[in-house]
């Protein structure tokens, strides 16, 4: 009589359990509609101040005081929010792309205008970078106030701070030589440039803000978890198998 006992009699259960142990797989390889779906955080939607990634919490603190500081200078939110590397990076990488602009301009390339010919509409954007541009405004209304009916600068007119992000000088005419032609003659392809290079600082900026306000990607990146839920399976699995060694 053999000492082991008939397969026939052995529950399914424990069959499976058995070519487990060996290698062998009963389940057919899950379908690609079957794999587990990432699921976002919901803290990110309920206004939670704290978001948890990858086991790591992070404490947003207050979101529009932290968006308003990542406005007025770059980085300034992460900072506040304990986020130091990002603050860091951002207040570097923003500011720098600002001022290399700035400086290929001429230092003449951000200013606050909107009367007929010299529309800067690249000003809204430039603006992003938040207080590094807000002498413009008070250039611009020192200017406004220094216009006549006319349209034309008056003579008495002094710009602040040896003319720091001021205007040039009214009327501005595409079909005479002004303020703004000089600085296209002296700076060449450098104005346009630097136009540009302010512009891509200040919506940088805007996503930097965002970062500040809504915190970062809720979703587990690292895959840190998934690895957990393999360990587990798997000493649960060799268990079984030992229980079932056990009871043969």
């Amino acid at each position: 009589m053999s000492a082991w006992p008939d397969s026939s009699s052995i529950p399914a259960s424990e069959t499976a359990v058995a070519n487990k142990s060996e290698g062998k797989s009963t389940d057919e390889k899950p379908s690609k509609g079957n794999r587990e779906q990432i699921q976002v955080n919901p803290k990110v939607f309920n206004g939670d101040t704290q978001i948890e990634v990858d086991g790591i919490t992070v404490d947003l603190r207050n979101r529009y005081l932290a968006a308003l500081l990542a406005w007025l200078v770059p980085g300034a939110g992460h900072f506040y929010q304990g986020r130091h590397t990002k603050g860091t990076l951002f207040v570097i990488s923003v500011l720098s792309i600002w001022m290399l602009g700035f400086a290929l301009g001429g230092f003449h390339v951000v200013y606050a205008s909107w009367y007929p010919g010299d529309k800067r509409w690249h000003y809204v954007l430039q603006a992003g970078v938040g207080s590094a541009a807000l002498p413009a405004l008070v250039q611009g209304n020192r200017m406004r106030l220094a216009t006549d009916e006319r349209g034309r600068t008056r003579s008495d007119y002094e710009p602040l701070w040896n003319g720091f992000m001021a205007p040039p000088h009214r009327p501005v005419l595409e079909s005479e030589a002004d303020e703004v032609a000089a600085w296209y003659a002296r700076r060449g392809s450098g104005y346009e440039m630097g136009t540009w290079y302010t512009m891509i600082a200040g919506l940088l900026n805007f996503l930097v803000v965002y970062d500040a306000f809504g915190g970062p990607l809720a979703v587990p990146i690292s895959g840190r978890k998934k690895r957990k839920s393999d360990s587990s399976d798997s000493s649960s699995d060799t268990g079984e198998a030992s229980a079932f060694a056990d009871a043969v």
